[in-house]
């Protein structure tokens, strides 16, 4: 690998990172602790490594297309790609910061599609990449359903 698929990766990650550090900034608190959850939630202590998880997988799903085809070659699916990750970045600060459950419901749910679209996208060029992003829809549609269910249970 050259120094410029090293680099790239490294961008990757660090921009995987920045979505990620909202959970730092923006952290769940007494207020989400005394919202009515659902008994199927899980515990608070899963989120962290799950998302670590997925956060890798997002980071080397968007480097493998761009190690396949650059920016030039892949511009549509990594410009979906970004859009993903920029509407990933944003749930927490509306769910956690601004306490706006239903509004953070809207926009799990354009998230949601913006996945199902990067997946499409990135199978076009990358089944492997493509194929990454697969647990993240899902932990996203288990996370929309307990974003619904908070959002119900406390209307």
């Amino acid at each position: 690998m050259d120094i410029s698929a090293i680099v790239a990766f490294i961008g990757f990650c660090a921009a995987c990172t920045v979505a990620a550090s909202m959970g730092a900034i923006f952290r769940p608190g007494e207020w989400y602790e005394q919202l009515s959850k659902p008994a199927w939630r899980p515990p608070n202590w899963l989120f962290a490594p799950a998302w670590t998880f997925l956060y890798l997988t997002i980071a080397v799903s968007g480097w493998l297309v761009w190690h396949t085809y650059g920016f030039a070659g892949a511009a549509v699916p990594l410009s979906v790609y970004a859009v993903q990750l920029t509407l990933n970045a944003a749930w927490t600060p509306i769910f956690f910061g601004l306490h706006r459950i239903g509004a953070a419901l809207v926009e799990i749910l354009t998230l949601w599609v913006a996945i199902a679209a990067t997946i499409a996208a990135f199978a076009q060029v990358h089944v492997v990449a493509a194929c990454l992003l697969v647990p993240y829809l899902a932990w996203v549609t288990f996370a929309g359903a307990l974003n619904f269910s908070i959002w119900r249970l406390n209307r």
